[in-house]
């Protein structure tokens, strides 16, 4: 049985942006939309957490405040407080609580981890207000906007950092399409909507925000669910750094503890992360070849359907008797194409007969809705991130892509 204490003197393995830090499934783009709430207290694991004192945790201090330029007029800029995000957390005796000494009886017991090396990555483990703050919904604001939110993914920025991405990994790419059936630009896609390639990948040591949310989750209806979620998901980090040789404190990544640049959680690359470049070990920090992999297999995993080679998604048109509303919703193609037309869906290119498809909304704010009929291929990248917008900035941005590249 191997011991923890090696592997926290063991450095981290890579070096430049991509392995600098690790981070998921699609939840590190929320920091940058979300203020970041100062002043509230760790929660123990007991139901109703109590606080964990003067060293629990650690409010987020206000950003500096920042000056507006003046307008053209002549008018005075007024200040703006910016939020700070604090990516350090407070250092808290985990140690003392009863659910934290069951998780290290539980991974004693059924991993074979040494218990005093536990102890001591315990002792070093901080309470990370900012993830308790980031992990709550977004308050109710202004109706649902496609458009809007594409314009953050489909830009400039990321087609070209796109493109570079693709030519420099474009035997990769190749490979794993022929490999796994996912088309080059779904891949570049995804990597791209996630991380910018790499450029994003998360500052929040992945051990202090499991611990956090595992044990200290904020108030909710799926409080106990999220928190086994988290718990599991922390010790599939210690198992993932075992397994590599790695310091479980190098991995770095959002603030749900999502990794690389594909923004896997831990559990996902034990189960879905692919050595794509035959070194030996599944690196999504500094191995774009594995990201690369590890993405086309997770799609496959989830219900990609290598046999169709065409469009995920097709525009349509719905007719005013309102019938087809039943259809709308959930993450899975279900109709047969006369069901979607008894029901008022007018797809505006005639689908292949014999597969089944879904009715997406993009909803525009105030604009008219945006109706589109998906295939098994759409909701495969909705298991990546369950969101209608999210899958269709991924293919808009992979085709953006493909096209500025001109292949």
């Amino acid at each position: 049985m191997k011991s923890l204490v090696p592997l926290l003197l063991v450095l981290a393995f890579g070096a430049g942006p991509a392995s600098d830090a690790l981070a998921a499934v699609s939840t590190n783009h929320a920091a940058d939309a979300r203020k970041t709430a100062a002043g509230k207290s760790a929660k123990a694991a007991s139901g109703k957490a109590a606080k964990p004192g003067k060293a629990g945790a650690k409010s987020v201090k206000a950003g500096k405040t920042a000056k507006a330029a003046a307008v053209a007029a002549g008018a005075a800029g007024a200040a703006a407080a910016r939020p700070r995000i604090d990516y350090d957390g407070e250092a808290v005796d985990f140690g003392e609580w009863q659910a934290v000494r069951d998780f290290q009886d539980d991974m004693v017991a059924q991993h074979g981890f040494d218990r005093a090396a536990l102890r001591e990555l315990v002792k070093q483990t901080r309470f990370v207000d900012s993830a308790v703050q980031l992990v709550k919904p977004a308050p109710p604001g202004k109706p649902k906007n496609w458009r809007t939110y594409s314009e953050r993914f489909i830009e400039p920025i990321r087609i070209n950092a796109g493109v570079r991405f693709w030519n420099e990994n474009a035997q990769a790419l190749a490979r794993a399409e022929a490999t796994y059936g996912v088309p080059a630009e779904i891949i570049a896609g995804i990597i791209g909507v996630e991380t910018i390639y790499g450029r994003d990948t998360g500052r929040f040591r992945v051990v202090d925000v499991l611990t956090t949310l595992a044990f200290a989750y904020p108030e909710a209806p799926n409080r106990v669910d999220r928190m086994a979620f988290f718990r599991g998901e922390l010790a599939n980090t210690l198992l993932l750094a075992r397994k590599e040789g790695i310091d479980p404190f190098s991995l770095l990544g959002s603030f749900a503890g999502a990794v690389g640049m594909p923004q896997f959680m831990p559990g996902n690359i034990l189960k879905y992360g692919v050595d794509f470049d035959g070194d030996g070990i599944v690196d999504l920090r500094g191995s774009p070849s594995d990201a690369i992999g590890s993405v086309a297999n997770f799609l496959v995993e989830h219900g990609w359907d290598r046999s169709n080679t065409g469009p995920a998604v097709f525009e349509a048109d719905v007719a005013p008797s309102m019938a087809w509303q039943a259809l709308v919703g959930g993450l899975a193609a279900r109709y047969r194409p006369d069901e979607l037309q008894a029901a008022g869906v007018a797809p505006r290119v005639a689908l292949p007969e014999e597969r089944l498809y879904g009715l997406v909304d993009l909803q525009n704010g105030a604009d008219a809705t945006e109706y589109w009929v998906a295939n098994a291929n759409f909701f495969a990248i909705t298991k990546y991130n369950r969101s209608y917008f999210y899958a269709m900035s991924v293919i808009e941005l992979g085709r953006a892509i493909k096209l500025s590249r001109g292949s």
